[in-house]
């Protein structure tokens, strides 16, 4: 059981560093954030899982704490990701050059004219 632990302790630890290399390699603020929130949470919900099965199968004890770390990371790092990458766009922050769609541009465009004609009015 003790290769289990170190198997998902050390996946983890493998998925965060992949990870933090696409976060300096990828080119732009919205690949940057994806990799930041899609194998980072990934790479620290499997470090919390094996620290988890350790303690329960080793300590005989089941930690809450644990399982609140991996609940508010799943929960707190994509929303983080997606609000970045939001605030990003709203401000203006171009796309990748190799960036083919921007589902976005139509619905900030809608946005901005409602916005205007309801100063106006």
């Amino acid at each position: 059981m003790g290769i289990i632990i170190g198997v998902l302790v050390l996946l983890g630890a493998l998925v965060s560093a992949i990870s933090a290399f696409g976060l300096i390699r990828l080119p732009d603020v919205y690949l940057r954030s994806h990799a930041a929130t899609k194998s980072a949470t990934l790479g620290v919900f499997l470090v919390l899982l094996g620290a988890f099965v350790y303690f329960w199968l080793f300590e005989d004890h089941v930690s809450i704490k644990l399982l609140l770390g991996i609940f508010f990371v799943f929960l707190t790092s994509p929303v983080a990701g997606h609000l970045n990458a939001r605030a990003a766009y709203r401000s203006g922050v171009s796309l990748w050059k190799g960036s083919v769609r921007d589902d976005l541009k139509k619905e900030v465009k809608r946005e901005r004219l409602e916005e205007i004609k309801q100063m106006n009015t």
